[in-house]
């Protein structure tokens, strides 16, 4: 038989044997090479299960966050809205119960009938307020840092599996003696499956890392403008309070005894 037709008779068989679908490639990589691809796998759905969760979650923080700055402007006494909240629901309503708790606590020990410890409760109040933001915007930013680090971890991960699939594809060609494109295309294929899996895991970690950021941040802005405002309408009612309860000085007119007799001073 000619030599030319038995080596292509070699070729399309080698073709028809390799499988180049995704299934297939990945049958025909190393162990280290499937264990590389299965963990960008899995870390992509955890990335995607996180975005979701923090899009819903985000969109319904500020909602609720127009919904409570309605009723806080709205109502007319604070320590009535104060008494609805059984439970704060947002990290709005808890700055404000935090508030509104520390404001209530000093005025039932009668703290404010000494004016020196008026400026350290106000400043107190503040600085509630800010620790209590503190606190809700770290329980907002969970799973922030997972997604930044895929960002910039995920395409690291795969080029080592592409380089390590590519060293292995390599030792294969070697150990055939065969340079054929069809010997060489399916090795080189597995390796850049791991590249290619690492970039569909970092490139949605990382546009929805800075999308959540900005509104993170956005939302941070917002409760610390309605702390800010808090404090004003505290400090404000209590100088109404003291306005209110400050008794007014009426001045009698003193009668007092001159050369002309009895007279009005």
């Amino acid at each position: 038989m000619d030599p030319q037709t038995v080596n292509a008779v070699q070729l399309a068989g080698s073709v028809a044997a390799n499988d180049m679908s995704l299934m297939g490639l990945f049958g025909h990589a190393d162990l280290l090479g499937k264990a590389v691809i299965t963990g960008l796998l899995m870390i992509s759905i955890l990335t995607w299960a996180i975005i979701f969760d923090k899009a819903v979650k985000i969109s319904r923080l500020k909602g609720k966050a127009t919904y409570f700055e309605e009723r806080f402007w709205s109502s007319g006494s604070l320590d009535m809205l104060y008494d609805k909240i059984k439970r704060p629901a947002d990290p709005m309503q808890a700055v404000f119960v935090a508030g509104m708790k520390e404001w209530r606590s000093a005025s039932d020990k009668g703290l404010f009938a000494n004016p020196a410890n008026r400026g350290n409760i106000q400043a107190r109040v503040d600085r509630i307020l800010q620790v209590t933001i503190g606190r809700e915007m770290a329980m907002i930013e969970t799973w922030m840092t997972f997604l930044a680090s895929v960002g910039s971890v995920a395409p690291f991960i795969g080029l080592f599996g592409t380089v390590w699939g590519i060293m292995h594809s390599f030792i294969g060609i070697a150990q055939a003696q065969n340079t054929s494109l069809a010997v060489v295309a399916p090795g080189i294929a597995e390796a850049l499956l791991a590249t290619a899996i690492g970039l569909v895991a970092a490139i949605p970690a990382t546009t929805a890392f800075n999308k959540f950021s900005t509104e993170i941040g956005r939302y941070g802005a917002r409760l610390d403008n309605f702390a800010n405002d808090f404090a004003a309408t505290l400090s404000r009612n209590l100088e109404e309070s003291r306005a209110e309860k400050a008794e007014p000085v009426v001045v009698q007119p003193q009668v007092v005894q001159g050369e002309a007799g009895w007279r009005r001073k």
